[in-house]
């Protein structure tokens, strides 16, 4: 799925600079298997997947694919468009496949559609929660013009545009939908061979498989952190700050005996009025990378590493905003100070910078988008890197 979308995409942004995830789901919309793109995509689709299910619900038919980017819908931030398709086998919904790319154009009050200063949400660009790009086997090209074209207003009264690129914009997702395809035939080549429930039996062991490892590992920190008090249990609390002093508070508690974690963000401050809020989504990515990253064994990440895992977050945080907030900063910074903060509180590695760091520039007639390398933590047993 990704090599098809990376040769038949046309931006710089997706097929260069590979700013894209490809993934298999289950019929529910747990992830299975993903191929080793962006973390922040992989962990994050599944809320995507199951919003989507849960709203379309019995009118998914044979031949549809969505589209979506909205935050709320399980999104990251609007330049991440997610297109999913829902997959039958004898008429029944068998399972998913979906890829997520960043389009470096997507409208806003700047081109690359990466504001520094929004304040909300329709400063960032065309907002998409539901929409079938394709129904029944039609491309619905008008309609998702009008979506990505959208003349709007803020609160304020300043007139938002929608995407500068609207062609490059059609190409991608045209892409994007061949690459769910090309992951559907193959997928289906498997079932013809092997039987559906033999495939399904299959999509459940990777997720039982991972869950096991994912308790393993958690039931191996907790002994490690808990060795001078001999408890069965443990619980350490760590915090970083924001730029403006917003506070990121995790208080992660581990059962050493089941192999169960809670990761309770409470405490962390309030939605900000600027852009580095982040949905629930970006810190439910965060934490599966990291759980995936002290997993010492080669398993695919997937709906399996969450399953030991409890997240609570609490509404009206800047991990969890408000439809309107500004986010396009959260996936591209918060998402990094989560991921910190976590890696501190099971004593893996120091902090690293904390940011992706984006440039972007541009006009009315084109838009540059680059990610500039930065440094990394140090480890117990290795150095920390400077920035790049």
């Amino acid at each position: 799925m990704g090599r098809t979308l990376q040769r038949t995409s046309i931006s710089t942004n997706i097929k260069e600079r590979l700013d894209f995830s490809c993934a298999l789901f289950d019929p529910n919309g747990g992830l299975v298997a993903n191929a080793p793109h962006v973390p922040v995509h992989l962990g994050a689709m599944s809320s995507t997947v199951r919003w989507q299910l849960n709203y379309w619900s019995d009118n998914l038919n044979e031949g549809d694919v969505l589209v979506t980017n909205h935050p709320s819908a399980g999104g990251s931030h609007l330049p991440d468009i997610t297109v999913v398709t829902p997959v039958f086998f004898n008429g029944k919904l068998v399972f998913f496949v979906a890829n997520r790319g960043h389009h470096a154009e997507i409208g806003g009050i700047t081109p690359g559609s990466m504001p520094p200063f929004s304040k909300s949400i329709l400063e960032e660009g065309a907002a998409i929660k539901a929409f079938k790009l394709v129904e029944k086997g039609i491309f619905q090209e008008e309609g998702i013009i009008k979506l990505l074209q959208f003349p709007s207003s803020d609160d304020r009264g300043t007139k938002i545009r929608g995407t500068r690129r609207i062609q490059d914009n059609l190409s991608d997702l045209q892409a994007q939908v061949a690459a769910n395809q090309r992951g559907i035939c193959l997928v289906l080549e498997l079932i013809e061979q092997y039987g559906l429930e033999t495939v399904q039996a299959y999509m459940n062991y990777v997720q039982m498989n991972a869950e096991g490892a994912v308790r393993e590992m958690l039931k191996s920190v907790g002994r490690r952190i808990s060795s001078e008090s001999n408890e069965n249990s443990v619980t350490i609390e760590e915090e970083d700050y924001m730029d403006d002093g917003s506070v990121i508070h995790l208080k992660l508690s581990i059962d050493s005996n089941k192999g169960e974690a809670v990761f309770d963000f409470s405490g962390t401050s309030a939605e900000v009025y600027g852009n580095w809020n982040a949905p629930e989504a970006v810190t439910a990515a965060a934490v599966i990378y990291c759980i995936r990253c002290l997993v010492d064994v080669d398993i695919p990440l997937n709906q399996g590493c969450l399953a030991p895992v409890k997240i609570l977050i609490p509404e009206g945080s800047f991990l969890s905003p408000s439809d309107s907030a500004a986010v396009v900063g959260g996936n591209v910074l918060t998402s990094q100070r989560i991921t910190d903060v976590v890696f501190t509180a099971f004593q893996a590695c120091a902090c690293s910078q904390g940011c992706m760091n984006n440039l972007t520039f541009g006009d009315d007639t084109f838009g540059y988008y680059e990610t500039i390398g930065g440094g990394s933590g140090a480890g117990p047993t290795w150095e920390g890197t400077s920035g790049v």
